[in-house]
């Protein structure tokens, strides 16, 4: 599924706040010292944030305005010691169970970060979830409003 596509659902059935400019896209890299890849630039200029499937305080997946991204390990262990996680993991989308979805921007693989999953009690190991935003926004978008990573199949009998 293309992006466009996947913001187009995000507007049509989801909760998205208004776009962020360029300049604030501008000022957010400045200030964070790496620059966003092209699925989330398209999202951000698409939305700021915003909620899938559930408003914000019933959401399960919050993505975050750029405003409330930050170090994992400052949002995850209010520390930013380097044994409280590495400086280039920061947080994308607060899943709202004490668990965030998180990029490293130090893993930039074909033009893409890859997502990893960070619950809180054993951060800072992390799981990779996807290998892009983009990966991540259609599998979530198709999860049901649930934590896609963790579903399995059903036990054999």
């Amino acid at each position: 599924m293309s992006m466009r596509s996947m913001l187009a659902e995000v507007s049509r059935t989801h909760y998205p706040n208004a776009p962020a400019t360029p300049a604030q896209l501008a000022a957010f890299e400045a200030h964070v010292g790496w620059e966003l890849d092209k699925d989330l630039r398209a999202f951000y200029l698409h939305c700021d944030g915003g909620t899938l499937f559930e408003t914000r305080n019933n959401a399960n997946y919050r993505f975050l305005p750029l405003a409330e991204i930050r170090r994992a390990r400052l949002a995850i262990r209010a520390s930013d010691e380097d044994e409280d996680g590495a400086p280039s993991v920061y947080t994308l989308v607060d899943m709202q169970d004490s668990d965030f979805i998180v990029l490293d921007v130090a893993q930039r693989i074909a033009g893409s970060y890859p997502l990893f999953d960070a619950w809180h009690e054993t951060f800072p190991v992390v799981e990779r979830i996807a290998s892009s935003f983009g990966e991540f926004l259609e599998k979530a978008l198709r999860s049901g409003n649930r934590s896609f990573w963790l579903s399995s199949a059903p036990p054999e009998r």
